[in-house]
This record gives C-alpha cells, structure tokens and sequence, in this order.
C-alpha cells in the first residue's frame, strides 16, 4: 500500500460521509439531489456537522488509540457515556440525532437481543476495529454495547472483513463476491448488480449494509460514491458514513472536493483522535 494514512481517509471518509448526509436525513428518495456540502434542514445544524454517527465512530477510535490498539469494552462505554451525557466527540458541542436503542442501551449499560434492536447504530461506528488485529468475537462485543441482535453483530463482522481487505489491498468487488453468507445477508454477493429500485436505505442494519456496498461498488470516485449514498434517501447520514469509510480506504482523501473537507467542523477533535 501507499504510505498516505488510510486510518485518517477512512476517518474521514465517514465523517464527510455524515454530514453530506445530514441535512437530507429522512427526505425520500428522488425529493432532492445532494450535490454539495450543504447545512441546515432536517436538523437545522451548520455546514460541516457531522451525527450521533461520526462521535461514536471517533469515541471507538479514541479508545484503540488510549488503549494501544486493543478493545476495551468498558472504556468504550464509559466514552459512549461521555458523548451522550456531556456533548464530548462532537462537532459543535450538543448533541443531536442520538437513537432512541442506542440512548437506551448506553443508559442501561449494555445493547438489546430484541428483534426490534436490529438498527445500524453500530455498524456506523465499528470501521476502526478493521485497522486492529482484534477478533470476531470482540467486534460482536463492541456491536453488542449498543445493539446485541446476532444480526447487527454479524454486519459488523461483515463490515470489519471487508474493510480490512481493502486496507490489504484485495479487490472490493471480488471479496463481497465470494461472500457465502444466509439470510438476511444472502444478497450481498450480488449486491453490486441489482438496481437502485431493489437497494433499500433504512435505519435496518441490513439494509444499511447493503446499501453501502452497492454505493462503492457502483461508483468509481469517493465523491460519486458519498453522493449516491446520500441520494437514496431515508437514512442518509448512516448510508454514507458507513459508503464513506470504504471510500477512504478505496480513495485518497485528497480526491474529494476540496470545500467538502474544509468544511468539516472540529477537525481539531477528528485529527485528536487517529492513532
């Protein structure tokens, strides 16, 4: 691989990815069409925020990082904590977007099996465990802190396997084909050649999943890719962070415009956090 600094692109990619999404978050498909890093609507935040997405992803990295790389699963929680009751790995010092399973698992202490809990609140933060040598088993116990359904545990394990190839330099394509996986993950090996009629983008951890490997797949640039993420609608925020973190692996960060990254709000905190 290059010497560039993937961890930082990956990053970033999914903090850009974020708040291209945000102002768009729950418009349906085909209302409106991101081109730009725009702020204001859904949530009314400035140019540049970045969600409840991008803190945890960066909580997750600051623990790897205080702790050498290896999973703390209690100081991870304690920094989930720290975010969601203090405002700590924000973009603009409050809190917004936060969900409803994840707020209540970061209360209660430990994330639901429920059949209801099978959102994407941990799949949108789990990209740093792809740049450790940690197990499967610790992905499904960082997944479980906020979202304990086999099926989220599983996309996440999905998710860190693939980054990680690519971080190695392995075909993106070509591993998502070989991918032998059952239901409900049974479409991802075909996923690049299905229509964006059949792609869902919901809060639902498969389709989250689905939806962001059908946006890289199908596009060839880190803009293009962030762009189609957004423009599906719904869970736009989600799609394109998780799109985006694969596109910083895939892309250089230096391919993207160059007003989408500078207006990204507390680098400063972003830039604290990499290993």
């Amino acid at each position: 691989m290059s010497e560039r600094n993937i961890l930082r692109d990956a990053v970033y990619g999914a903090v850009i990815g974020d708040a291209l999404g945000v102002p768009y978050e729950f418009e349906k498909r085909g209302s409106f069409v991101c081109t730009r890093m725009r702020g204001y609507g859904t949530h009314n935040q400035k140019p540049g925020t970045w969600s409840d997405d991008s803190s945890m992803l960066l909580a997750t990295c600051r623990s790897l990082k205080d702790n050498n790389g290896r999973v703390d699963t209690e100081d991870m929680k304690q920094r989930f904590r720290d975010w969601l009751l203090d405002a700590k790995y924000t973009a603009g010092g409050s809190v917004f977007d936060a969900g409803i399973t994840t707020t209540d698992a970061i209360l209660r202490g430990k994330g639901s099996s429920e059949e209801r809990s099978q959102g994407n609140g941990s799949l949108m933060r789990i990209l740093p465990l792809a740049f450790t040598d940690c197990s499967d088993d610790e992905i499904r116990e960082v997944s479980a802190l906020t979202h304990a359904h086999p099926n989220c545990m599983e996309a996440c394990v999905i998710y860190v396997h693939l980054a990680r190839a690519c971080i190695m330099g392995k075909d993106l394509r070509t591993c998502v084909h070989q991918l032998e996986l059952t239901a409900p993950f049974h479409r991802l090996a075909g996923i690049d050649a299905l229509g964006e009629d059949e792609i869902q983008s919901s809060g639902y951890v498969v389709h989250t999943l689905e939806a962001a490997l059908w946006c890289v797949l199908n596009t060839d640039s880190f803009a293009e890719c962030l762009m189609k993420a957004v423009n599906l609608g719904d869970d736009t925020d989600t799609t394109a962070c998780v799109a985006g973190g694969l596109a910083g692996i895939l892309y250089p960060i230096e391919d993207l415009p160059q007003d989408w990254y500078e207006k990204i709000r507390n680098k400063e905190l972003i830039d604290a956090c990499l290993v």
